[in-house]
Parts: C-alpha cells; sequence; structure tokens
C-alpha cells in the first residue's frame, strides 16, 4: 500500500484527487496540505473516510506519506520539493511551467526520493504529445491550438508549450513562415521554434489541445479532449503508484506508459 499526501488539496483538482487516490485499492490518502483551509474536512465521496486538511509540510512526515502529489504553482511547488526531498518523499508534481535551470534544480535535490512533473495527467494528451512526435517528420509545416476555460490565467498552457517543443524538435526540416505583414500584433500565435501556438479561453470548455500538420495538397489533425477533471486522475494515480521505481527526476507519464 502507497501511502500519499495531497498538497493543494483543498482545491477543485485538490478534491478530485484526493478521492482518486481514496478510492484505489493500492494507494491510501494520509494527509491534505493547504494552509487556507487547516482544520477543515476534506470532501471525499467516501463518507467512512474524513481527513482534517493541515497547514503544514509536517503533516506529510507525521503520517508517513511515500508520496506527495503537488497541485500548487510554480514557486510554491519549488518550495514543497524542497521538503519532500530533504525528508525522502517521493512527488508527483502537476505544475507547469518550470524552466530548465528549475528542473535541474529538482535533479539535484531528489537523490534519496524520485520526482515526476506532469504537464498534463490525461491519457489522451500523452498519446497526442507521442503521434505528433512521429507524424511531425512528415510535414513541412504545424500548428497547436490550445483551448481552455476562461478561468485559467496563464497562456499558452504548460501542455501546449510541452507539446509544441516536441514538434518541433521532432521535425527535420519545418518551412518557413509567409506572414510578412501582422495586420494585428500576435495574430500568428506565439511560436515555439517553427511551431505557432494558438490559445483560446473560452466559457464551457475544460482542456483541449488541437495539432494541424500539413504537407503539399494535405493535412492532419490529431486533438484530445478533456471534458471534466476526472479525466486527469488515471494518470495522477499511475504516477503515485510508479514514481517510487522510477529513478531521479521524470518529465511526463510517457516512460510509466511505456512510449519511451
Amino acid at each position: 500500500m502507497v501511502k500519499v499526501g495531497v498538497i493543494g488539496a483543498g482545491g477543485r483538482m485538490g478534491v478530485a484527487v484526493c478521492n482518486a487516490i481514496n478510492n484505489d485499492s493500492e494507494l491510501e490518502l494520509v494527509a491534505g496540505i493547504d494552509p487556507a483551509r487547516a482544520g477543515s474536512e476534506i470532501e471525499l465521496n467516501n463518507a467512512s473516510v474524513t481527513l482534517s486538511h493541515k497547514a503544514e509540510l509536517s503533516a506529510l512526515v507525521e503520517a508517513g506519506a511515500d508520496v506527495a502529489v503537488d497541485f500548487t504553482h510554480l514557486e510554491v511547488a519549488l518550495t514543497n520539493a524542497e521538503y519532500c526531498a530533504a525528508n525522502g518523499i517521493h512527488m508527483v508534481i502537476g505544475t507547469s511551467g518550470f524552466k530548465d535551470d528549475e528542473i535541474a534544480k529538482l535533479d539535484s535535490l531528489f537523490n534519496s526520493s524520485n520526482c515526476v512533473v506532469v504537464p498534463n495527467f490525461s491519457i489522451s494528451a500523452v498519446l497526442l504529445k507521442h503521434l505528433s512526435k512521429i507524424a511531425a517528420p512528415f510535414f513541412e509545416t504545424a500548428e497547436v491550438i490550445e483551448l481552455h476555460h476562461d478561468g485559467k490565467k496563464d497562456a499558452p498552457s504548460g501542455t501546449a508549450i510541452d507539446l509544441a517543443t516536441a514538434i518541433d524538435e521532432a521535425g527535420s526540416d519545418w518551412a518557413q513562415d509567409p506572414t510578412e505583414v501582422e495586420i494585428l500584433p500576435s495574430s500568428r500565435g506565439a511560436k515555439v521554434g517553427s511551431v505557432p501556438i494558438h490559445a483560446v479561453r473560452m466559457r464551457g470548455m475544460v482542456g483541449h489541445q488541437e495539432v494541424i500538420m500539413g504537407e503539399v495538397g494535405q493535412t492532419l489533425t490529431l486533438r484530445q479532449d478533456s471534458y471534466d477533471r476526472s479525466s486527469f486522475m488515471p494518470g495522477v494515480v499511475l504516477a503515485c503508484k510508479k514514481v517510487g521505481s522510477s529513478e531521479g527526476v521524470s518529465l511526463g507519464l510517457e516512460s510509466f506508459l511505456g512510449l519511451e
């Protein structure tokens, strides 16, 4: 049985993660960290389990957590990572936006335990990236459209940046953008290498990624859609189970799914 603590347990995503862990026979939810909700109960589907939010990370050690799942934001996640690494706790980070030097810092921290940083826990998003990398060498142009709910604060999403980076690196001979005049600034999107990203923020959406690749006389469109936060839970559960047997710092779920 893998004992899991959730950091950021009070938000909607955190509650969903707590329930997913609580409902899996191989995982045990032992701690929920959320300073803003300390003392209040975590809302679990299983009414026989009650767990109070804690304010301090020390609750992870007190509860004997093997793994900590972090759904906070970048700056906080890095601080949390230092604590978990120092206390031999494996870490699953669902925060995006890490730069190369920050990943390098994580590498230096996790010596006695492991860490996985996952831009997107949706299995369909992982497969979209995998299939896009396979297709990229056969096309000369590619663009990414990412669509999210209107409550998302950042643009483009970490998932879209990761996806566009993978496509750009997998391609062999990208055509130059023929645009010479942008009538409206940024109308061609934000580029990662030769791959533009277009960000849509709209009510009614959750998280969606679309890749369009073009060659003379033909296009290929690949798309994944997450309609509910439940779409991320199988990936979270998988990461909690696999992180203990991985080495050091891993990026994404690919290796856990046998795609690398």
